[in-house]
């Protein structure tokens, strides 16, 4: 299966690109609005798995092409880029490809971050709005902590909450998310509840602010 990762020279797309290369045998592509930023980023992540002893198939491409060459593609960019990289895709979308939000509408002020939704109630219901009719999404890895996502050292021992309203798309971006080593994937439904997931984040990000021994905090569920 080829994974794209859209946007995925920045954190959360850095963390999900060794993440599945290591623990998957998956093709991974990193994608940005500048190729040969996704191509220095695919060598550069190659180097750490290789400094962890492992290996896997990461490539560079920009935007469109690696999602013209995805079975899922990963919208590994900030909310206020979602809608513009939707857009700027969405012509190498089809019904076969899936497509995946972890974004999450934010402010900040002096106390920490507080939820900040877009229009729609949430970036997983703006993705959806904005995507091809045929496409399905999915919102997922949305609580990850990024930092500790791209250490590979480190054991993740968290969940995802997956919300979509194609049951077959979420199945396997759950499996996807299982897949990685030390991460669960739970349905949270369907993608009117991605307001209460997304919520999520910043009460975790607000957590890892205020306890020094919590700064790569996740959710677990038992």
């Amino acid at each position: 299966m080829r994974l794209a990762l859209l946007g995925g020279t920045g954190d959360i797309g850095e963390g999900l690109a060794l993440r599945w290369a290591r623990d998957t045998d998956h093709e991974v592509l990193i994608g940005s609005r500048d190729p040969e930023k996704a191509r220095e980023a695919a060598d550069a992540y190659l180097e750490t798995l290789a400094d962890h002893d492992a290996d896997g198939t990461i490539k560079g491409f920009a935007n469109e092409m690696a999602a013209d060459r995805a079975d899922v593609a990963v919208l590994a960019v900030p909310p206020y880029h979602v809608g513009d990289t939707v857009d700027a895709v969405a012509g190498k979308l089809d019904a076969d490809t899936i497509l995946v939000t972890p974004a999450v509408g934010m402010k900040g002020d002096e106390d920490g971050l507080h939820y900040h939704p877009p229009g729609t109630g949430s970036v997983t219901a703006l993705v959806a709005e904005r995507a091809p009719e045929a496409v399905p999404v999915v919102g997922a890895f949305h609580n990850l902590a990024a930092g500790k996502l791209a250490t590979l050292q480190a054991d993740l021992g968290v969940d995802t909450l997956v919300v979509g309203d194609d049951p077959d798309a979420k199945a396997t971006v759950s499996r996807l998310a299982e897949e990685i080593e030390g991460l669960r994937a739970l349905d949270a439904g369907p993608i009117a509840n991605a307001t209460e997931v997304e919520s999520v984040t910043p009460l975790v990000i607000n957590i890892a602010r205020y306890n020094d021994e919590m700064h790569d905090v996740g959710v677990r569920f038992d």
